[in-house]
């Protein structure tokens, strides 16, 4: 087996070869023909090349080459054009750590019963006077981050759940358009992962409006996993069983304790000099010789910064619970 298999269960082995169109007698040679087209994109600086990390853009989208390097150049492109989210892209930066012991996002430590990581965000902590909205998407994209180091869960991937809850049309009118196309570039386009199912559940009317406005920026495959539940948790619980799921959500499991995932990250254990931690800065990929006509085809493309809208999110009180490693 290649180390690049390695720790992955044999069930999930097999899973890749059969829902992703992975070969292992051919993984290297994959690799290697995204990794040579990276010179097609001088304009890019793709900081990280190796192996392991090609490996998760070609499973989130299912080996296909061309697709796979259209990912990972828009992965490096987005970072480009929005420097001020990843400057300082690491759990100690103070708006990342605010939105993390804020409980954004939440992480379940069961997954579903496909072996998804499930996600869950309570709208109704939007407080703008805490954390901007921009801080709240770094400490998710952050946790997606830490999270598909596992090489389960590049191939089992993600469910999202979002609780709209006693969320005010107030609150909801922060949501520009703006902010929500940086969140759909983010999320959408440019992170190599596989989400198996967005749900929204206890939405009220103006948030079936902010999804129109949003639905023409998603592809139809991302269209056709968003589900809006209302308040029947019958119907979530049709796609994720009450077993993988807490109290809030009708679940069998108790209630979330919101700090936990924080605390993983916040944790003694914690380094955050670790690979996905990397600073984006202008020199790292500005070729050594004077080419001027280069340099300001770069500036031009890094001109686009990260957005000034303020919203945050108030921190949820609930019980501790004893952190568990395994939560990763």
């Amino acid at each position: 087996m290649s180390h690049l298999h390695a720790g992955l269960s044999s069930e999930t082995t097999e899973k890749a070869r059969l829902e992703l169109n992975e070969n292992p007698d051919t993984l290297h040679q994959d690799i290697q023909q995204v990794r040579d087209m990276i010179v097609t994109r001088p304009d890019i600086g793709f900081l990280r090349t190796d192996d392991d990390f090609i490996l998760r853009f070609l499973r989130a989208r299912k080996f296909d080459q061309m697709e796979t390097f259209r990912l990972l150049a828009q992965y490096f492109q987005f970072r480009q054009q929005n420097l001020d989210m990843f400057q300082s892209f690491k759990v100690d930066d103070p708006g990342i750590k605010r939105a993390l012991t804020d409980g954004f996002p939440g992480v379940l430590e069961t997954p579903d019963q496909h072996g998804r990581k499930i996600l869950i965000l309570f709208a109704s902590n939007w407080d703008q006077s805490r954390n901007s909205f921009t801080d709240i998407l770094r400490a998710i994209l952050l946790s997606l981050e830490v999270l598909i180091e596992n090489p389960e869960l590049q191939i089992n991937g993600f469910i999202l759940i979002i609780d709209w809850s006693n969320f005010s049309f107030k609150q909801a009118s922060k949501l520009t358009p703006n902010i929500l196309k940086l969140a759909i570039e983010g999320l959408q386009d440019s992170f190599p992962a596989r989400f198996g199912g967005i749900h929204f559940v206890n939405q009220p009317w103006y948030i079936h409006a902010m999804y129109t406005i949003i639905k023409p920026f998603l592809k139809d495959k991302t269209r056709k996993r968003i589900f809006l539940h209302g308040n029947n948790l019958n119907s979530l619980h049709q796609l994720i069983h009450p077993e993988c799921l807490p109290s809030e959500f009708g679940g069998t499991l108790p209630p979330y304790d919101m700090g936990i995932w924080a605390r993983t990250l916040l944790g003694p254990d914690y380094n955050d000099e670790t690979e996905y931690t990397l600073t984006y800065d202008l020199k790292l990929y500005v070729k050594p010789h004077k080419d001027v006509a280069m340099e300001k085809q770069l500036q031009s493309n890094l001109d686009l910064r990260g957005l000034h809208q303020q919203g945050s999110f108030k921190q949820r009180q609930h019980s501790v619970t004893t952190l568990n490693p395994s939560v990763i």
